[in-house]
């Protein structure tokens, strides 16, 4: 699935270097970026992939986005376009879903950590089903029944069985729900590499079936390598889709492995 068909960099340039986010895009004005069902960004810290991302949840109104109360992020918004795709009766999209979410690798973090704290995980689960739609009635009902509880049991029982990696793992699994585009930054972080492969395989099949759409930023030559779709490096001056094998951290893990094949 793919709501978004393009993004475009605002085009305009300021006079004082230090103006976010024009000084964090400064070597991209004007790029155009074609967007599939999986898109990832690959690059060097302060290469603009998290900005980015950012800037397509606050112009999208996504849950997630950190808006800072600046007068040129605003005005980057507003030079900033994007494009929708087309749905299957060829009608053009108004908006993405209601389910589309920002996703940081810092609120994953923060989200195990609130599932290490008994006293909060009640509250922040309830806080979630009412972001999730639920009324204030339905909260109250849900909250004293057999579901509420197998649900505080399971995380529970995550907090003291599961690592960090599988407790994200899990969060991944509640977050992804169908219809919606996700923007995920650094979603490797706490992951083992078999928990990557696991996530990148949740990615491919929601995209494929359940009718979600990812741009995912991420530093993981394993989820560069596993995913399916269009990949842009940051790190250089011009946007173009580039391969997976062609990256420096690729190649860096490759030369590793194959200097020590023997010891393998």
């Amino acid at each position: 699935m793919r709501y978004l068909r393009c993004v475009q960099f605002s085009s305009e340039t300021v006079r004082n270097p230090n103006l976010y986010p024009y000084n964090i895009l400064r070597n991209k004005t004007g790029e155009l970026l074609t967007l599939d069902p999986i898109t990832m960004l690959y690059g060097d810290n302060g290469s603009g992939k998290s900005t980015l991302l950012n800037l397509l949840a606050a112009k999208l109104g996504i849950t997630g986005a950190d808006i800072p109360h600046l007068n040129y992020f605003e005005k980057y918004l507003q030079e900033m376009q994007v494009s929708f795709d087309c749905d299957d009766n060829g009608k053009t999209y108004q908006r993405v879903p209601e389910n589309s979410r920002y996703l940081k690798s810092e609120d994953i973090l923060y989200e195990i950590k609130k599932i290490q704290q008994e006293s909060i995980l009640r509250e922040g689960y309830l806080y979630q089903r009412r972001k999730l739609g639920m009324t204030r009635e339905q909260v109250l009902k849900y909250q004293d029944s057999r579901q509420m509880q197998v649900q505080m049991e399971r995380h529970l029982f995550a907090q003291e069985k599961y690592s960090n990696g599988e407790t994200a793992l899990q969060i991944f699994e509640d977050y992804l729900v169908p219809d919606g585009l996700y923007l995920l930054d650094e979603p490797e972080v706490s992951l083992s590499p078999e928990k990557q492969l696991a996530l990148a395989e949740m990615i491919t099949h929601s995209a494929r079936f359940l009718g979600t759409q990812f741009i995912i930023a991420t530093h993981s030559p394993l989820l560069l390598g596993s995913l399916q779709g269009t990949i842009y490096n940051f790190s250089q001056e011009n946007l173009n889709p580039c391969r997976w094998q062609e990256l420096p951290s690729v190649k860096t893990y490759a030369k590793f492995f194959k200097e020590r094949y023997k010891e393998l």
